[in-house]
């Protein structure tokens, strides 16, 4: 399978140059069932990497392009009425989908957001008092600009704690880039990566990863870490019992992307700036507010074996 997991990569970097870590964290996401939050500025290829990878896995694909003027019901659908058959007939909304683009996430209104992450949560929606259920599987890429941008609404902590990662693309390196002025930006450049994966690849790749042992001294470096966010002065609020699940849920996934059948501390720190670095606060009085400089001081500072 790992060869197999290589191979949907290479597809996915043939269209995103020089970004085969961010590509992998995403495979990552979507394998261990998560929701997957891209934050970057415009034109940095967010939209490419979302329609690549549902082209790779097979998987039915919609993007939501998200404003100031979304409604709640523009992405769960609408009872209309239907006056031959004297009836409301249900036309779904952009949500029914296996894999969704909500793209610009934070340009919505906080009451657009929430209909797309309560479904992100339950897998299901709840239209007019009738309850839906979602595609299987159903993966969300979110994408956000910087919330210093104009028009904005940044997501609140509980709401970005949804998301089992967030990761960035940033700028290509030169030679990425010299490769991208020789081809030009096609608009249909993404339509020529290949599907390589199917559905029933992607149920047996996460049950797979399920299987992945995790021994006691692995867990215990896992609650060190979880431990020093509660405890230490450098940060305003610890990680929840969720954003410990999800370190787990990912190292898991991770080391069964690089072959092993059981994860080791190097899975962990792999996955782990791009499980936490939304999910934590600087106190006060800390330097390097970042959430990239706390998941770098939680790495550096917390021992693997104790």
């Amino acid at each position: 399978m790992q060869d197999r997991i290589q191979a949907a990569v290479d597809e996915i970097g043939q269209v995103l140059l020089g970004k085969e870590q961010q590509v992998r964290l995403a495979i990552c996401c979507l394998l261990a069932g998560g929701h997957l939050l891209i934050e970057d500025l415009p034109g940095m290829g967010k939209t490419t990497l979302a329609h690549a990878l549902a082209r790779v896995f097979g998987l039915d694909f919609n993007r939501i392009q998200f404003t100031s003027d979304l409604l709640p019901a523009d992405i769960l659908g609408v009872s209309i009425f239907d006056q031959a058959n004297t009836c409301f007939t249900f036309h779904a909304g952009p949500i029914f989908n296996q894999l969704i683009l909500a793209d610009e996430i934070n340009r919505a209104t906080p009451k657009t957001q929430s209909a797309l992450l309560e479904a992100m949560e339950e897998g299901q929606v709840s239209v007019e008092g009738e309850t839906r259920p979602l595609p299987s599987p159903f993966f969300v890429i979110a994408t956000q600009n910087p919330v210093s941008l104009a028009g904005t609404f940044p997501l609140p902590e509980s709401q970005l704690d949804r998301f089992l990662m967030r990761i960035g693309i940033g700028y290509p390196d030169p030679k990425a880039e010299r490769e991208l002025l020789e081809r030009g930006m096609e608009s249909d450049r993404g339509a020529s990566v290949r599907r390589s994966l199917c559905l029933d690849d992607l149920i047996a790749m996460r049950k797979a990863a399920n299987a992945v042992k995790l021994s006691p001294l692995l867990l215990d470096y896992v609650q060190r870490l979880i431990a020093y966010t509660r405890d230490n002065e450098h940060f305003h609020f610890g990680l929840s019992p969720r954003g410990s699940i999800a370190v787990v849920r990912a190292a898991r996934t991770w080391a069964f992307m690089e072959g092993r059948e059981h994860a080791l501390p190097e899975d962990v720190q792999a996955v782990l700036p791009a499980v936490v670095e939304h999910r934590l606060r600087a106190g006060s009085d800390t330097e390097g507010r970042t959430g990239s400089a706390l998941a770098h001081r939680l790495l550096s500072e917390v021992d693997v074996l104790q």
